[in-house]
């Protein structure tokens, strides 16, 4: 077992600040790798040059610090808290919230938060949207993830009929993303939640978009359908930006947990191309 640590809500305030800005400005290794090597394949002049504008456009961004896009998301983070960690100073769901307000406030990131009915706009892009996970020891893992309002809005919770089984929840998810079509600013990475219940699929689709784009599943049969989703959407050929190509996806990530014998859920969360997200243990 290990020693209980105390950890102060001040350093997880300073340490989404940074997480914040950061996932603004700079876009993950692991998604500007899979974009340089959908470049490398692509034969339409077209999706070829969506691709060295979105080049140029990270570029500037992570050289002067500049948004990578105008929607700079709602701040969804996943907090993994070891059960031996004891939180001082203070609440650590407040301290997410300073720490989200003060970077989209010093970042001049767009406060997208509004009220649902009225839509008027908070002014600061709060409430953070907290998943929170109890784990072994005593660290705390936080992920960061800057979710824009395109992609998830081509997100969506389907309850199949467990007679669908794996083929039924291939073409679900094949059918769904290239419905999308343009909307989520491919190319995308495809978060798929299966089995659990209604909001856990969705949850566990959410935060498989944030595996290391292109890593398979340890499962060899979701692996495998990992990879037959990813065949048969980029196969539809709606391309960068939607405007033809080869590569409308570059990676499929699913995971799975035990569901009720009645049930099938699935979840489905899109992922733009810039992904952005970033992480810290403390």
């Amino acid at each position: 077992m290990a020693e209980v640590r105390s950890v102060s809500v001040k350093d997880i305030e300073e340490a989404v600040y940074k997480l914040a800005l950061e996932a603004a400005y700079h876009i993950p290794e692991d998604v500007l790798e899979a974009e340089k090597k959908a470049y490398e394949k692509e034969k339409s002049p077209v999706a070829k040059q969506v691709l060295e504008t979105i080049f140029q456009n990270i570029e500037v961004s992570s050289k002067e610090e500049f948004p990578l896009c105008q929607d700079t998301g709602l701040a969804v983070i996943f907090l993994e808290v070891g059960q031996d960690v004891h939180f001082t100073d203070g609440y650590v769901v407040d301290a997410i919230n300073k720490g989200v307000e003060r970077a989209y406030k010093d970042g001049y990131l767009r406060k997208s938060t509004c009220h649902p009915l009225t839509r008027e706009n908070y002014g600061n892009n709060l409430p953070t949207v907290v998943h929170t996970f109890v784990v072994p020891g005593n660290k705390v893992k936080i992920i960061f993830d800057a979710k824009g309002g395109g992609s998830e809005s081509m997100s969506k919770v389907q309850m199949l009929k467990p007679a669908d089984g794996r083929d039924g929840i291939i073409q679900t998810v094949v059918d769904w993303v290239i419905q999308a079509g343009p909307n989520p600013c491919p190319p995308v990475i495809v978060g798929v939640g299966i089995g659990g219940d209604f909001e856990r699929a969705a949850v566990m689709a959410k935060h498989a978009t944030l595996r290391h784009v292109g890593k398979p599943s340890d499962d060899p049969v979701l692996a495998e359908m990992e990879q037959e989703i990813l065949e048969k959407v980029n196969n539809s050929g709606i391309g960068p930006a939607g405007l033809g190509g080869l590569t409308t996806c570059l990676g499929v990530h699913i995971e799975m947990e035990p569901c009720h014998i009645a049930t099938l859920p699935l979840g489905i969360n899109i992922a733009c191309h810039v992904n952005r997200h970033k992480e810290i243990e403390l």
